[in-house]
């Protein structure tokens, strides 16, 4: 294993960086950041079915290591949300946003995928990039700002939520809380989010939502050998499949600027016993992603009324809608004081420059700016389209030396004490 010696990220560039500034971002250290990263890649665990206790263990370990308050909440048994925070001023504060579940290894891997190699100035292992790298940057830029004493008017807060890749129940149950602690009140309890994602260092101002459609026609069994005694249900589901096909292609001509248009994928289907009987049941099950803003309830209701029309009743055959999973959607304007404030600030440690962006993928952030109205942006080492979800995962140590850098200065200047 090759560890890195040294490495070293100019801190420049963007609208300059103060001398306070600067005591901060050099306590920012490559070393710290891969020691902490790969103790939280080796911490086995995925979800499905729900993992996260090992990686919940470290982190919440080293935030007290570090002395950080850490308050655990147990979201179902064995599976605790964490908030790290670092207390500062009575003002509105930053929260960092990030998840502790890893979705499940898989195949092809040469590498272990907990063993958190270290080669070629990257960490590799499952997690790596979506997104142990990004939760260690967030607590390790935490400690720098802790150590520095910098003057701060308001929190800066870590909420690491289990259960992301699967169905958000920690995102749900965190926010939930949080109204409760709120009291009803209608001050956003942060000026601004960032969830540590993997984006290639790009700040990402808007995303797509998601959501899962369970669809079920029913009909009637009979022998093969006479099939009009029976209804089968294989046959309606292949009217269901042909027209979730035309909607997904009348919405490619009306796509969002930043985060491209609504899309249905079918992604399982299932029915019949055997291939001499009429099958009386099918089941699919689709991925709807949606655009910011709207609607799952209204998304539901359109699609029971679309298939409705298909008449599917008129044959015998009996359809069934349900929505069983919604992750909402964001987006926060580009000219908003706190996307500007992340922005200059990663151009300032050497980010690469890139425009800021949209989405296609889905992430917790959304449920940050719906139910609190918090700004809310994703900004993360690591790509979600390269890495996150494969094999032989990795991360680039430089990438989490930037990102950690970035979060600090964002809470110096966004926390600025007037």
């Amino acid at each position: 294993m090759n560890r890195p010696e040294g490495l070293s990220v100019e801190v420049s560039g963007g609208e300059g960086v103060l001398p306070a500034e600067r005591e901060v971002l050099e306590r920012i250290s490559a070393e710290e950041l891969v020691e902490l990263t790969r103790a939280l890649v080796m911490a086995r665990g995925e979800n499905p079915p729900g993992q996260e206790a090992a990686t919940v263990e470290v982190l919440a370990g080293a935030a007290e290591e570090r002395g950080f308050p850490c308050d655990r909440s147990m979201v179902e048994p064995g599976r605790d949300n964490v908030d790290i925070t670092l207390e500062a001023g009575d003002g509105p504060g930053l929260l960092l946003l990030g998840h502790t579940d890893v979705v499940p290894v898989g195949d092809g891997w040469t590498v272990d995928p907990f063993g958190a190699v270290v080669r070629d100035d990257r960490i590799f292992g499952r997690g790596t990039t979506d997104m142990k790298g990004g939760i260690a940057a967030c607590l390790v830029a935490m400690t720098a700002l802790r150590d520095a004493g910098a003057p701060l008017a308001g929190p800066v807060q870590l909420a690491a939520v289990v259960d992301e890749e699967a169905a958000d129940v920690g995102i749900r149950h965190w926010t939930k809380r949080l109204g409760e602690r709120a009291g009803g009140g209608t001050r956003p309890p942060y000026r601004g989010c960032v969830v540590a994602e993997p984006t290639d260092l790009q700040t990402i101002i808007a995303a797509r939502g998601a959501s899962y459609v369970e669809i079920r026609v029913t009909g009637q069994a009979a022998h093969a050998g006479n099939p009009a005694d029976g209804r089968n249900a294989i046959y309606g589901a292949a009217r269901v499949v042909a027209e979730l096909e035309r909607w997904h292609e009348q919405y490619a001509a009306h796509a969002h600027p930043l985060v491209g248009p609504r899309t249905w994928n079918v992604g399982t289907i299932g029915g019949g016993t055997g291939g001499s009987i009429v099958p009386a049941e099918c089941r699919i099950t689709v991925d709807r992603r949606l655009l910011p803003g709207e609607s799952p309830a209204l998304v539901l209701e359109e699609t029971r009324e679309r298939l409705g029309r298909l008449g599917l009743a008129d044959r015998g055959l009996g359809l069934e809608v349900e929505m069983t999973m919604d992750m909402p959607g964001f987006e926060t304007a580009a000219e908003d004081g706190f996307v500007r404030c992340v922005d200059g600030a990663l151009g300032a440690v050497g980010g690469p420059g890139l425009p800021l962006a949209g989405w296609t993928a889905a992430c917790d952030g959304g449920f940050v700016a719906r139910d609190h109205g918090v700004p809310t942006v994703v900004l993360g080492p690591g790509s979600v389209s390269e890495q996150a979800h494969r094999a032989d995962e990795s991360v680039g140590i430089d990438e989490l030396v930037v990102a950690a850098r970035a979060y600090a200065l964002t809470a110096m200047r966004l926390l600025a004490r007037t």
